[in-house]
């Protein structure tokens, strides 16, 4: 799930570099924390968070292959 997120979050944002992603996992539940560039938070959030919404759809959908539940968190 990690690889996902990173994946496609370095190929939203003008500075891939800066891209980090954390991942904390509690038995069944996972959560992945997304780190940007502050210049670059707005293209990760999206107008009205339709993007950060996308991204937390693609990573359940995927998650839900492997039953587990996975959170996304913008930082």
């Amino acid at each position: 799930m990690k690889e996902l997120v990173e994946v496609i979050a370095k190929s939203l944002v003008d500075n891939p570099e800066e891209v980090v992603v954390t991942e904390k996992a509690e038995g069944r539940n996972i959560m992945i924390e997304l780190h940007v560039a502050p210049s670059d938070m707005g293209k990760v959030i999206g107008k009205q968070g339709r993007i950060a919404k996308a991204i937390r759809a693609v990573v359940k959908a995927a998650s839900t292959r492997e039953n587990l539940k996975v959170d996304v968190e913008i930082v």
